[in-house]
């Protein structure tokens, strides 16, 4: 630990503060966060309910399955420090499920980069010949385009993907499967760029990066009070809402936590976008064109199991992922970008949830739905649309010991835990080099 450590005050411990603290606590700063909440992982984090296990205990959910992709360097580093990357599960195999219930797999094979998918592609079920040719084309122009065009920001995806002379069916069963999922957007309303991001970093740069990693855990326990043991100059301070800032000159000279006044060195916001001008009334940002993007999450408990697989993702229905949560028993499905579920009735969402996941696993037909619990994450992500990649602010803002982190921030990436933890870290980055002591934390993309 550095003699006289300066001490910052992180706001927010959600995966932007979080990734801050790990950072500028491994250099040996003396780190406080405050959080509003009493859990960490902001939107990524789970919670108990009441009477929800066998014995009529308390059962833990994840507010909506996040999961990752081994493209995530920053991710994975950060878990990393914490001690918790053994609390998640890579898997090579992406199944894809028509209604009917038949399962397409895909899976790298023995062909280098870009090509290692050739294989498994070439006998996926749900597209035709045409679909998987025009699909053949797509990939090759993501290849080239997205290190070559510089337009990717001002067009949506489907303009792209329009431009590409892509099929109807390749269209719906393959390209916004995966993107919506990923970006939590319409193709309708998302940047190509960070469409074309998606599938260059995670399906062609290496034939390890589409790996999909699922917690094994709960989320709030990848970052509990206990993995941060090894920080002692760490404090994570929970049910602890800043109310406001304090100024003396141009700078920040603390937080107003509980009524208290906090000093601090520097000082990271790791707030969402909507919440900044409370903290901060009339800051110089224009956070207008901003906009949510929701996600749905149904956990479904039946008396049986009604699949063996581990995850798979859902054609041609409201319900896009399915995620095995106890032996098949516990399912839980995930909407991207759910604004047609937003006004929907709690009972006509399970209802739906139930009536669909009968058509992929026949199983689900006989079971007895035992319980439900629906989570609408009406504030999921930040709206990736055409422009706004220019007007995300960076870490850095006009008052000198002032800085920002948080997935909407000019991370690289788009609203993600990767985009998070980006933020996080290069707002550290910021802290070091504002101090007078510059340290990289930021690990690069794959290519």
């Amino acid at each position: 630990m550095m003699a006289d450590a300066p001490h910052i005050a992180v706001v927010g411990g959600g995966l932007a503060g979080l990734a801050s603290a790990v950072a500028l606590g491994s250099s040996g700063y003396q780190v406080s966060v405050y959080e509003a909440r009493p859990f960490l992982g902001g939107r990524a984090t789970s919670y108990q309910l009441n009477g929800g296990s066998e014995d009529g205990g308390e059962t833990t959910i994840d507010n909506c399955q996040h999961v990752l992709l081994r493209c995530c360097h920053n991710l994975i580093d950060f878990y990393g420090r914490l001690g918790s990357t053994e609390s998640v599960q890579f898997h090579r195999d992406f199944y894809w499920i028509e209604p009917g219930g038949r399962v397409s797999t895909m899976r790298r094979g023995l062909l280098p980069a870009p090509l290692h998918f050739t294989e498994s592609f070439a006998r996926l079920h749900f597209l035709s010949m045409a679909d998987k040719l025009s699909v053949g084309r797509g990939m090759l122009a993501v290849n080239y385009d997205y290190r070559h065009r510089r337009d990717l920001d001002q067009i949506t995806m489907m303009d792209w993907l329009r431009e590409k002379r892509q099929t109807p069916q390749a269209i719906e069963r393959f390209w916004r499967q995966v993107l919506v999922s990923a970006i939590s957007e319409d193709l309708e309303r998302m940047a190509a760029r960070h469409g074309l991001q998606v599938f260059f970093l995670g399906f062609l740069a290496r034939t390890t990066a589409y790996e999909m990693g699922v917690p094994s855990v709960p989320l709030a326990e990848l970052y509990s009070p206990t993995t941060w043991a090894k920080y002692p100059n760490v404090t994570i301070h929970q049910r602890s809402p800043v109310q406001s800032l304090q100024f003396e000159g141009n700078k920040v000279s603390g937080v107003v936590v509980d009524g208290k006044h906090v000093n601090a060195d520097a000082f990271v916001l790791a707030v969402p976008f909507e919440k900044l001008s409370s903290l901060i009334p009339g800051f110089n940002i224009d956070l207008t064109p901003f906009s949510h993007s929701p996600i749905t999450g149904v956990h479904l408990w039946f008396d049986r199991p009604v699949t063996d697989l581990p995850h798979a993702t859902l054609l041609d229905r409201t319900m896009q992922w399915m995620f095995n949560k106890n032996g098949g028993k516990h399912i839980q499905l995930v909407v991207s970008a759910s604004r047609t579920l937003l006004g929907m009735p709690r009972n006509e969402v399970i209802a739906l949830a139930v009536k669909e996941l009968a058509e992929f696993f026949p199983a689900a037909k006989d079971a007895k739905l035992e319980r439900a619990h629906v989570v609408k994450e009406v504030r999921a992500t930040f709206s990736a649309t055409p422009g706004l990649e220019a007007l995300r602010p960076t870490n850095k803002t006009s008052i000198p010991n002032l800085f920002l982190a948080g997935d909407w921030t000019k991370s690289g990436w788009p609203s993600t835990m990767e985009g998070a933890v980006r933020s996080g870290y290069l707002a550290a980055e910021a802290v070091t080099a504002t101090l007078g002591s510059r340290q990289s934390f930021l690990l690069p993309d794959a290519a």
